[in-house]
């Protein structure tokens, strides 16, 4: 089945899908240079085309692309926030009209194509962006092209991600038919970004217990990766123990250790890590003055990590301290943390591929949404 990947990033959510060995990713569109250059090189098949969608009609991405209608099974995509600010009623949109939002551009995609799926992924924040109006609006625009819509907020932990990461995910199947969205393979139950009781959140309820694999924690997801110091680098894997499972499958066959490679703190920081505990109130009084609450802290070892953010290699920003060395994490942690393979090639620099990596869209929660639409 043939897939086009909007707003593609570096391509998590389209590797997830290529992974299940039924679909082949046929384009990827995104504003950002380097990761599309990421994308490109790990899609080496994919059309790829740089700039904003509102720039071009469906009739132009068709041509540039030589997608045409009925060549395309399913388009996914994550639209940045600001798509959703001002959607409106869909059935008087036109591409030229200088009004258009992101998601108005990618609806008018689906539009063109008829694709029998669609998905998309967001912030939870946007079920209560308008007081629901938002959320409600798209599934109007969805339904007015023919398609069956529905919605579910899940959590990357349940399958299979050493990390907390909820999202909204927003499905679409041409025509009446039900829609099926993936079953957890891993036990959590924390907290989450809204009521436990929520009819559209996806738990694992403690009945399930027995049936469901524990989490992923952090150290199953890094403790093969070499210690290091405050801006130094490995490029071996340790020797001195035997990886886990999670380990194993994320390092392949690579025999060379890659992105591992720790910030150089300053000394002022170094001194703020040594002291660091669960939170910031953890730190002695007076050293640090201002931040979250989450800042200047340790991910704790033995469960899932907290949400990465494009700052994980800065202690100052959010919780991202390695649980047992006195340093922030590594780039390549950051990548095992989201599920990437060590294979997986990142284009860039270092920064770029830090904001990369923080960004994307694991590729274990597009291969659990991916094998749902198979079912």
């Amino acid at each position: 089945m043939n897939v086009i990947d909007i707003f593609c990033g570096t391509g998590g959510f389209s590797t997830g899908f290529e992974a299940t060995g039924e679909f082949k990713v046929k384009a990827g569109l995104d504003v950002l240079g380097d990761r599309l250059n990421t994308f490109k090189a790990n899609h080496p098949l994919a059309r790829v085309i740089e700039g904003d969608i509102r720039k071009y009609s469906p009739d132009t991405f068709s041509k540039m692309t030589e997608l045409a209608p009925g060549d395309v099974d399913v388009i996914i995509g994550s639209p940045p926030c600001q798509g959703f600010s001002s959607i409106r009623p869909f059935r008087s949109l036109t591409f030229d009209d200088p009004r258009n939002t992101l998601f108005e551009s990618y609806a008018l995609l689906v539009q063109f194509y008829q694709p029998l799926f669609f998905v998309l992924e967001n912030v939870v924040g946007l079920i209560t962006h308008q007081q629901g109006k938002t959320l409600q609006q798209i599934i109007d625009t969805f339904e007015t092209l023919g398609y069956q819509t529905d919605w579910r907020i899940m959590n990357a932990v349940n399958y299979g991600l050493p990390q907390k990461r909820e999202r909204v995910i927003i499905i679409g199947r041409l025509g009446l038919s039900s829609i099926v969205f993936p079953q957890p393979t891993h036990f959590f139950e924390g907290r989450s970004m809204v009521p436990l009781n929520h009819p559209k959140l996806i738990r694992t309820y403690p009945l399930m217990d027995n049936k469901l694999s524990p989490a992923i924690s952090v150290m199953d997801a890094i403790h093969d990766l070499p210690n290091l110091k405050s801006g130094e680098e490995a490029k071996h894997y340790r020797t001195d123990i035997l990886p886990t499972p999670f380990e194993c499958v994320r390092r392949k066959e690579v025999q060379k250790l890659t992105l591992h490679r720790s910030t150089a703190h300053s000394s002022k920081m170094l001194e703020i890590i040594k002291q660091a505990g669960s939170n910031r109130a953890a730190l002695p009084p007076g050293m640090v003055e201002s931040g979250f609450s989450t800042s200047y802290s340790r991910i704790e070892p033995n469960e899932p990590s907290v949400t990465l953010t494009v700052n994980f290699v800065h202690p100052a920003s959010n919780k991202c301290i390695h649980p047992y060395q006195d340093r922030a994490l590594t780039p390549r942690e950051g990548a095992r943390l989201q599920g990437f393979d060590d294979d997986y090639i990142f284009m860039g620099n270092r920064s770029q591929i830090v904001k990369q990596i923080g960004n994307a869209l694991p590729p274990l929660l597009g291969h659990a949404i991916a094998t749902a639409l198979l079912e």
